[in-house]
């Protein structure tokens, strides 16, 4: 049992030394212009204004008002959880963090020159959180697109969902509201409010800069074998519907039905849900946002 273990561990090590190894210098790249853009965003919106927004960069403009440079701060911090990863993650979580760790304070302090040169005018602080928002997502859509990270608070989650059972996302809301505490602690509450504008932001365009924008809808439809046929030759007869059908067993009934699985142009959703209704008034489906069909012709081109 060990030695299969071992062996199947080996292969997805495999699997994964082969996509990091492939487009790295268009990975790298993009790691390089994500930092650049978020260290861009940070000076200009996040820094002159005091939004606290999270991670490291967060807890650096709260001490900033106690005269640290935030650049300095940020490299130092990172350079700590970098050490405190090796030791408790793996040198593996080291790798991925290393090269953005490390350069994101470098372009913060190279930046804030060209920063220090741009006047925003009166501009009102929620197109100030707005605008930054937006640019850091892009920024942070771009690294993680790369597949690396910029390491700073990420390990701290990390580290508690590996030792407290917790998941990565409590995880970090915990590490996130203890920033945002420390923020309402310096600043004000309408410093904060616009903090949590900004993350939100951050979050929506991060994943838009991931995936993309989905122009496709996935459905999955659970029928009976005697409208199953009906279904299929419905969806068939609509342009750019794809589908499969996989026999399924109910979870609570364990009656045999079938599962159509389809995927179609998001501008014949409406068509669909209401034909599929038209077919069968109470039949179940789900619908989902489909980013990316691959399919064997897309790997012979």
């Amino acid at each position: 049992m060990i030695f299969f273990k071992r062996m199947r561990e080996r292969r997805v090590n495999q699997i994964l030394e082969q996509i990091h190894k492939k487009n790295i210098v268009k990975r790298y790249a993009m790691l390089l212009g994500g930092c650049l853009i978020v260290a861009f965003a940070f000076n200009l919106f996040f820094l002159r204004y005091n939004i606290v927004c999270f991670g490291v960069s967060g807890i650096s403009i709260v001490l900033s008002e106690f005269g640290v440079n935030p650049s300095a701060f940020i490299f130092f911090a990172n350079l700590f959880l970098l050490i405190i990863s090796y030791f408790f993650l793996g040198i593996d979580d080291v790798k991925n963090q290393l090269v953005g760790a490390l350069i994101y304070p470098v372009f913060v302090q190279l930046t804030l020159y060209v920063t220090n040169m741009i006047d925003l005018g009166e501009l009102e602080f929620i197109i100030i959180a707005v605008m930054g928002g937006i640019l850091a997502g892009i920024g942070y859509g771009l690294i993680y697109k790369s597949g690396f990270s910029t390491g700073g608070t990420d390990v701290l989650g990390n580290l508690i969902c590996k030792y407290s059972k917790m998941s990565m996302g409590n995880a970090m809301m915990i590490v996130n509201i203890t920033i945002i505490v420390i923020g309402k602690i310096v600043f004000s509450w309408k410093i904060v409010m616009y903090a949590i504008v900004v993350a939100y932001l951050i979050s929506i365009v991060t994943d838009k800069i991931l995936l993309g924008i989905s122009n496709s809808k996935a459905f999955y439809i659970v029928v009976s074998k005697d409208k199953e046929q009906v279904v299929r030759d419905f969806l068939i007869s609509l342009p750019g519907v794809g589908s499969t059908v996989i026999e399924a067993l109910g979870g609570y009934s364990n009656d045999k039905q079938m599962l159509i699985m389809a995927v179609a142009p998001t501008k014949m959703y409406f068509v669909i849900k209401e034909g599929l209704k038209e077919i069968d008034k109470e039949i179940f489906y789900l619908v989902c946002d489909s980013y990316e069909v691959s399919s064997k012709d897309d790997d012979n081109e």
